[in-house]
């Protein structure tokens, strides 16, 4: 992708300092296709055509709505999604990470990769370094959870009965920028302790907002449903139970960026409209049933359940 220079006679070709943003609808249109395609063609063409606007129009309002380029935007994701992949499928090769990420080749992919994440892929893999991955992403998360939000109905909601689950979890204390060093806390129980996530479902325990005014506040118990009793391990996972009861549910698909919205239409939103209330001292779950890191945004799927009398 290259900038495109102003056409003679359109907006901004005079030296006037025009900035239109794209319109709410165009922009998340246009997120919403690359989330879906992202292994695809995201060339400027591209995405001007499903933004339906002139490359110069939609390059130009696409960096004053997100305070990036359109090709910054793609690259920045591609990667950020990239070094998921790297830490969290280690069986993927690096190169075939490089091509899925738009990249023909190992060395121009390791470039860019060191670029924006400063660390090579292969020792990413090994020694990873969140704290850089979060300062690039950063600026996407706030990008897209003001512009993919999800529109939920009442109808989307069902109401089911969960038994009480026995489970091993990695609690998370602190800020939420760690959170990646303890799914692979969990991760590497699960597979020292025979738990794949086919048999034995994947929650978390949700105590706040990441995005709450005291990161080292935070709270998240990380866990997976486990039969097996809990012994002392090195991963310092520890035995807890999720309670039983009724509970609200309501499927999200899509990435995390825009969950944190979903929770609160179900748990204040829906909650208020149904006549009903919350169940005093229970958490809210969710249920993560797409784990493969390959998945493309918009295919992801999480279960929300809110705990009801």
């Amino acid at each position: 992708m290259t900038e495109p220079s102003p056409a003679a006679g359109e907006p901004g070709g005079d030296g006037v300092a025009a900035r239109p943003r794209l319109d709410r609808g165009r922009l998340r249109r246009v997120l919403a296709h690359i989330d879906a395609h992202l292994e695809e063609d995201l060339s400027l063409e591209a995405l001007s055509s499903v933004a339906r606007a002139s490359r110069f129009h939609f390059h130009r309002r696409f960096a004053a709505s997100a305070a990036m380029s359109p090709h910054e935007y793609v690259q920045r994701l591609r990667l950020c999604r990239a070094a998921v992949v790297l830490v969290f499928a280690p069986a993927v090769q690096v190169v075939e990470v490089a091509l899925a990420s738009g990249y023909e080749s190992h060395e121009a992919f390791t470039r860019a990769f060191r670029q924006r994440l400063g660390q090579a892929p292969s020792t990413f893999r090994r020694r990873p370094r969140w704290d850089l991955w979060h300062r690039e992403y950063d600026a996407l998360r706030r990008l897209r959870s003001q512009h993919m939000q999800k529109a939920y109905r009442p109808d989307d909601v069902r109401v089911v009965d969960l038994p009480e689950t026995p489970v091993a979890m990695v609690v998370h204390r602190g800020d939420p920028r760690g959170i990646f060093a303890s799914v692979q806390r969990l991760i590497a129980y699960r597979k020292a302790n025979d738990l794949p996530p086919a048999r034995h479902a994947t929650y978390n325990v949700l105590y706040g907002s990441p995005d709450g005014p005291r990161p080292d506040e935070f709270r998240m118990d990380l866990c997976v449903a486990s039969p097996k009793p809990v012994v002392a391990n090195e991963q310092g996972v520890l035995a807890g139970t999720i309670g039983g009861g009724r509970y609200a549910v309501l499927r999200h698909v899509g990435s995390d960026d825009t969950l944190g919205e979903a929770v609160r239409w179900l748990a204040v939103d829906w909650v208020r409209a149904s006549g009903g209330s919350r169940r005093e001292g229970a958490n809210v779950l969710v249920e993560r049933l797409t784990l493969d890191p390959r998945t493309p945004p918009s295919e992801a799927l999480i279960d929300i359940y809110v705990p009801i009398d």
